[in-house]
């Protein structure tokens, strides 16, 4: 996985929501807030959402654990771990 570089908050956000996108087609983000569980407002089964970390990871070129899944909860969590995540490179 090669490492992208660091994203800042308005293309983390934009990366998730175009990973759900491609794996719930549907998806309306209207409906979700930023501090909302996103995986229950757009019916994330935990299948989709592994498939999101995946997705995530790969496009991030970052590395996710299991033991991050709980910061990947909201829209704003996911985008500032992202961002952090991209800035120190792992």
């Amino acid at each position: 996985m090669s490492q992208m570089r660091p994203l800042n908050s308005a293309e983390a956000l934009s990366l998730i929501k175009e990973s759900i996108t491609q794996i719930v087609p549907d998806a309306d983000f209207t409906l979700v807030e930023p501090d909302d569980k996103f995986r229950d407002v757009l019916e994330l089964d935990s299948l989709d959402f592994l498939s999101l970390v995946e997705l995530l990871s790969e496009r991030a070129g970052v590395l996710i654990d299991e033991e991050d899944y709980p910061d990947l909860t909201t829209l704003s969590d996911t985008t500032r771990f992202l961002v952090e995540r991209t800035r120190r490179g792992s």
